[in-house]
């Protein structure tokens, strides 16, 4: 080989060194080549954004859970008044169901028009506003119990999710503790 050629070659192979050389100086920590403390792998600003993540985490399953056993206490509750408008139903009906029996003896015995046969009337016709108010009553209980259930099964998904999030959020700290 020609002198001129192995000159060329060794000085492009020095400036190729050089370049990588100072392209690893470029990414490293200015100061002695050690990471600076405040850039150690367990404090970064990533690690304790998973910190703070975790954190709130936890709080926010702790909130979706408190949120959970309160509606289902309002779901018992709403039961407890529905199957409650369901026995004034069942008394109510009854009692109408006495009342038209009543009302014909009364008919019979006094004539249509007797001042017993009128109040029994009224006390008919006062059965059947009670029977028609528990009815709402009972309907409105019903959609309340449909609303309770529905957020149930809200904060039931919420959890997953965060619970889901905080394990995420456990593997991120992971990794960014061992520098990876």
């Amino acid at each position: 080989m020609k002198l001129e050629t192995i000159i060329r070659r060794s000085a492009l192979g020095f400036g190729l060194a050089g370049l990588l050389a100072a392209g690893a100086w470029a990414q490293s920590a200015p100061g002695s080549g050690t990471p600076a403390p405040s850039q150690t792998p367990s404090s970064t600003p990533d690690t304790n954004n998973d910190r703070k993540d975790i954190h709130q985490d936890k709080a926010d399953i702790h909130q979706d859970v408190k949120d959970r056993r309160a509606d289902t206490r309002d779901i018992r509750k709403d039961k407890a008044d529905r199957n409650a408008d369901n026995r004034d139903i069942r008394h109510d009906r009854a009692d109408i169901h006495n009342d038209k029996q009543q009302l014909q003896a009364d008919n019979q015995k006094y004539g249509k028009n007797s001042t017993q046969s009128q109040a029994m009337r009224k006390d008919i016709r006062q059965d059947s506003r009670d029977v028609h108010k528990d009815v709402k009553d009972r309907n409105a209980d019903n959609r309340d119990i449909r609303k309770d259930k529905a957020d149930r099964r809200a904060d039931t998904r919420d959890i997953h999710h965060d619970r889901k999030d905080l394990q995420k959020d456990r593997k991120d700290l992971h990794k960014d503790k061992q520098g990876k």
